[in-house]
This record gives C-alpha cells, sequence and structure tokens, in this order.
C-alpha cells in the first residue's frame, strides 16, 4: 500500500471517542458503553466494544489509540480480544503498540482473531512471541466482551475481510467491505477480486441489516441495507466497465451482465427497471429467461404466462415456457409448446434441441433423434465424452492417443 506524502498537520475539529449507542440511537445493551473513534490520516476507525471485558476491533494505525481510552476511564488491561476485519496496516498496525505496553505483553492474555488468510507474517510473528492468534473461517459465532456475533468471511476488497453481524441489533461491523459514500479498491496483492466481492455483498443483502459500523467515515444508522445495495450496484458498474457518470440504464446493465453469466444481477436489473417500468415487456423476457437458466423454473412460468396473455405467442416465448416445463421436469406438458414454437418458426434450434430432450427423457428416444438440430447437439456431446475417456485413458496407460471418433 502505497501512503500519501502529504499528511495534515492535525486533524481539524476531530471529535474524538463517540458513544455508540448515542450517535446509532440503539438501546441495547450490546452498545450501552461501547465507542468508536472516526479514523484519521491513515488510521481506520476504531471500535470498543464494552461489556463484561472489552474489545476493540480494527485498532487503526495511531499509536494513541489505547492512551486516549485509559483518559476516558477503561483500563488497556481489560482487553481481552482484538478483531481485525482485515490486514490492512491502517486498521490492524495499532496492534503493536498495544501488544509492547509492558503489561500486556508480560501476561500474553489478549487474543487476536483475524481471518486464516490474514497476512501470515502478522500471525507468525504473534505466534513466536506467545500470543494467541485465532485463525477465523466465517460462519463462527463469538463472544466479544459478552454478547454474540456472527462472523461472515466478505473477500473481495481482500481475501482474508470479515464483517461481524449481530443480529439483535441488525447491526453489521463491516472493515471496508461496506462504506458510506464509496467503494473500497480491490487490492490484488491482498488477494483482493471483484467478482468475490459481489458474492460477498450478494450474501449481506441476504440478512436485515439496518445499522453499519464502518472501516472508515461516519456511521450509517437505519439505512444499512441500502448501503449495501448501492454497494451492489456500483460492483456491477465496476464489473461490466462503466461509470457513474455512462447514464448507463438498468436495461443496458442487464444485458452486459447477460453476457457475463451474472444471472441474478440480470433479474436485480430487470427488477429495478421493472419497479421504474412497471410491465415492461423487455424487461419481463429478460428476467424470465434469467430465471429460467437459473432453474427457477415457477417464477419464470408466472411471468411467461403474463406475457402470453398480454402480448400472444412467439416462438421464444413459447420455447421459454417449454423450457421451464422441462425444468420442472414436465416433460409431457412441454412438448405442445415446443410444438406451438416450432409452428411460429420451424428453423428455431433451441426449440428443437429442448424438444428432442423432452422426448429423450420420455424414452421416446427414436423421435428424439430424428431432430436433426437435437440429433447433431447429442452427437457433438456424446463425442466429447467419447474423447474425455479416450483422453482419461491414454493418461491412465501412457498412451499419446488422441482424440478421434468411437470404434464399434
Amino acid at each position: 500500500m502505497v501512503e500519501d506524502p502529504e499528511l495534515p498537520e492535525d486533524e481539524p475539529n476531530h471529535p474524538g471517542w463517540l458513544s455508540i449507542a448515542d450517535i446509532m440511537k440503539i438501546s441495547d445493551p450490546v452498545f450501552a458503553n461501547s465507542k468508536f473513534l472516526i479514523g484519521y490520516h491513515h488510521s481506520s476507525n476504531v471500535y470498543a466494544l464494552a461489556g463484561n471485558s472489552l474489545t476493540i476491533v480494527d485498532p487503526g494505525n495511531d499509536y494513541t489509540v489505547f492512551t486516549e481510552l485509559q483518559a476516558l476511564g477503561y483500563d488497556v488491561r481489560d482487553i481481552k480480544k482484538i478483531v481485525l476485519t482485515h490486514g490492512h496496516r491502517d486498521h490492524c498496525m495499532g496492534v503493536f503498540e498495544f501488544l509492547r505496553y509492558p503489561p500486556v505483553w508480560e501476561a500474553k492474555s489478549v487474543e487476536i482473531l483475524i481471518h486464516e488468510a490474514g497476512p501470515q507474517e502478522f500471525q507468525k510473528m504473534l505466534r513466536e512471541n506467545g500470543f494467541t492468534a485465532t485463525r477465523l473461517k466465517g460462519g463462527e459465532t463469538i463472544d466479544l466482551s459478552g454478547f454474540a456475533w456472527e462472523v461472515m468471511h466478505t473477500p473481495g476488497h481482500t481475501m482474508d475481510g470479515i464483517c461481524l453481524y449481530h443480529p439483535e441489533t441488525k447491526t453489521l461491523i463491516s472493515g471496508d467491505t461496506v462504506l458510506p459514500d464509496t467503494v473500497a479498491d480491490v487490492d490484488p496483492a491482498g488477494g483482493g477480486d471483484l467478482s468475490h466481492y459481489l458474492h460477498a455483498i450478494k450474501g449481506l443483502l441476504r440478512h436485515e441489516i439496518d445499522h453499519i459500523l464502518p472501516g472508515h467515515g461516519v456511521p450509517i444508522a437505519d439505512n444499512g441495507h441500502n448501503s449495501i445495495e448501492l454497494t451492489y450496484e456500483a460492483l456491477m458498474m465496476k464489473i461490466i466497465g462503466v461509470t457513474p457518470d455512462s447514464q448507463t440504464t438498468w436495461m443496458e446493465g442487464a444485458a452486459l451482465l447477460a453476457e457475463k453469466g451474472l444471472l441474478d444481477e440480470v433479474v436485480y436489473c430487470c427488477d429495478r427497471e421493472l419497479a421504474l417500468r412497471p410491465g415492461k415487456p423487455s424487461a419481463m423476457r429478460l428476467k424470465a429467461f434469467a430465471l429460467n437458466d437459473m432453474g427457477r423454473c415457477e417464477e419464470a412460468i408466472t411471468i411467461l404466462d403474463r406475457i402470453l396473455a398480454e402480448e400472444g405467442a412467439s416462438a421464444q416465448i413459447l420455447t421459454a415456457k417449454g423450457h421451464a416445463l422441462l425444468g420442472l421436469q414436465q416433460y409431457g406438458n412441454s412438448l405442445p409448446y415446443f410444438d406451438q414454437a416450432l409452428e411460429i418458426d420451424p428453423e428455431l434450434p433451441e426449440a428443437q434441441v429442448f424438444k428432442g430432450m423432452a422426448l429423450t427423457f420420455l424414452g421416446r428416444h427414436e423421435e428424439a433423434l430424428r431432430i436433426e438440430a437435437f440429433k447433431r447437439e447429442f452427437a457433438a456431446r456424446f463425442q466429447q465424452e467419447v474423447d474425455k475417456r479416450k483422453q482419461e485413458q491414454a493418461a491412465a496407460t501412457g498412451s499419446t492417443a488422441g482424440p478421434g471418433p468411437a470404434q464399434a
């Protein structure tokens, strides 16, 4: 990580340590005595969770954090756990200042919790100096100062990113995974990956999250889900290579995402378009096709039936309806739709192939193989399987025989 050589001499009007309960308007005991310090210079936000002990989440990169806590009446010897949301220096270097504190160094009683993919040298240093380094995977429920928090592995910004979730208050400590008004850059050196990031955010959207305590910036009260959605949308834009000022429409985005096979995101964009323009035919069609490909066939059928009722039959929609019934293993019921589609467009390959599949599943193999498009598709896949098996046999015997037609 490259640091900015221009540092301000002082942080103007920094508010210092603030009460989480007061700022977030959360009355739950988990935050009754807990505080946070908004980050400044090259340091992250720092969270001090107080209960039957003291837990620090991301000690930042500032040696004054722990002395300031003492000035507030906390005893740093009560810090039993330090959780790192990821291994970037602006979040974790403060650990070293804390460990150098003589009572802490002598007692070796503090536990450092970090994802197993976090910086290996950092973990090695902790172990070699006699400190407990608990390696997290994600999915654990951990006790922090007497309160249960769920660990979520959220790779993307870095490989070792985690969030902490408190279901009772619907609060997420998000590290750099979700930030107010911006999206963290992917750090390839830290194992970051844009597709991982998208998947992680998609996982967060499945949880009830009202409040977010981020790694940088001001905490988000009562608008957490919306902030996660904005992050999700920004990541989609990065993946398809468009900028926020490009004025890309939801349907244009959906088409670009479909090219990349990101079907969940296609459905999301179609839903956003349909919220703006209910019943828009192109959005309904694309959503139904994506749902079919995702195996969500009953949902697809609901949309396809509406299209058929409102717009009448077309070869593509009839084929899609048959495809959905095929996915539900209603092979006999699917055939009339393929037949109707082929009456409209006899050369439509999708209808031919799907009809051949339905006939095959019904045990009507000879009829299926009379469909030329299905026969070609079947033969190509059969040949691929033959070639694959021949290559496996060649590898097992040391032979160099190449692919070719099956021998009688």
